[in-house]
């Protein structure tokens, strides 16, 4: 059997030892967050405790970190629930979670190379004030977006912002923001937990009934997956020199492609250090990916969010890139890619390349 090698952790990374450690000793509490108890107690001292963590990691208070289920509910939550803004703005480019959430969303168009319209947003907000969500980083080309400006606009229009920082947290500084939505699978933690931070809890109100999280959520605590959270963030704190690294062998890898034929979507922008958008010009994205899945390498076509299915990108057509929007593949890495796992790579892309390119005729 071939060796397989992972360069999709933007879709999920793997579950890092601290977290294991930490889910396993929560697992081994027996009783409910809400019970009053020696149980109940326990386990609320550890749902605490991760809190805490959490709230270390952005900068902010417990009481303003809310547990979700991972960043769509947090997405979802800030979306539906804001309070005092009647009208929502997104960026064209923003994850299906929040494209989907609501169907009263004004999109906001990008530039060629991801990035917001500024203009187009402060025209925008001249009518009034908005709830606007932007994107951290882009899950599909690690574009970064200028968030201090779009806060500063969001701000001087009286509207509150919302920041997916799904993709970028742990590898770039939270931004100011009204809601911040996390994820723990992007950071080391397991899947199916995440946070919404909310910086002022009076701007926003429960869409869901529960007693659960002051309030704004229902449903039993995902203990295990909480604790997981917490010490997936200390670690990724602890980490965060690292992704320096990563920009240098994404840097080496794109430029041997290129040199090959490929092209780099957002690469003109300041991207996140993990994601490189590459295409293969004339072939679909989705025969790259199970080309390179028969070579062993596991990457991805756009977010991974669409029950297995590869559709053309959003993303990429927001960019205004036409056919080519379906014919490029995400490849996103992590500290513990090796320069064994880029070379491995590079010798598949270019192996598929070339037949693929007498095919087509290139």
């Amino acid at each position: 059997m071939k060796s397989r090698i992972y360069l999709d952790h933007a879709a999920t990374t793997p579950v890092g030892a601290a977290a294991r450690a930490a889910m396993a000793q929560a697992l081994d509490i027996v009783g409910n967050p809400s019970s009053v108890h020696a149980g109940g107690r326990a386990a609320n001292a550890c749902l605490e405790g991760a809190r805490d963590a959490v709230a270390r990691f952005a900068g902010a208070a417990p009481e303003q970190i809310i547990f979700t289920s991972g960043g769509t509910e947090a997405l979802a939550l800030a979306l539906g629930g804001a309070r005092g803004v009647s009208r929502v703005l997104a960026s064209a480019t923003e994850h299906s979670a929040v494209l989907g959430a609501r169907d009263d969303i004004t999109i906001l168009p990008v530039e060629h190379h991801g990035l917001i319209d500024l203009a187009a947003l402060e025209s925008a907000l001249r009518t009034g004030p908005a709830l606007v969500a932007v994107q951290a980083g882009n899950n599909e080309t690690g574009v970064i977006q200028p968030l201090a400006e779009v806060a500063a606009l969001v701000q001087a229009a009286g509207g509150l912002l919302i920041a997916d920082c799904v993709q970028s947290a742990g590898k770039l500084p939270l931004p100011a923001a009204d809601f911040i939505a996390l994820s723990a699978h992007k950071l080391g933690g397991p899947p199916g937990v995440g946070a919404l931070i909310v910086k002022h809890p009076d701007t926003l109100h429960a869409i869901q009934r529960g007693g659960q999280e002051r309030g704004f959520r229902g449903g039993t605590h995902n203990l295990p997956g909480i604790a997981g959270f917490g010490a997936a963030v200390g670690a990724a704190t602890d980490r965060a020199h690292d992704w320096t690294s990563v920009v240098a062998r994404r840097d080496a890898m794109e430029a041997a492609l290129v040199a090959a034929g490929a092209r780099i979507h957002g690469a003109t922008a300041p991207r996140l250090p993990h994601v490189s958008n590459i295409a293969l010009p004339g072939v679909a994205a989705a025969t790259q990916v199970m080309m390179l899945d028969l070579d062993g390498i596991m990457v991805s076509a756009g977010a991974a969010c669409s029950s297995g299915k590869v559709k053309s990108s959003h993303v990429l057509a927001a960019m205004g890139l036409g056919a080519q929007a379906g014919e490029a593949i995400r490849v996103s890495l992590s500290p513990a890619t090796t320069d064994g796992d880029i070379a491995d790579f590079i010798t598949a892309w270019l192996a598929m390349a070339a037949r693929l390119g007498r095919k087509h005729g290139a």
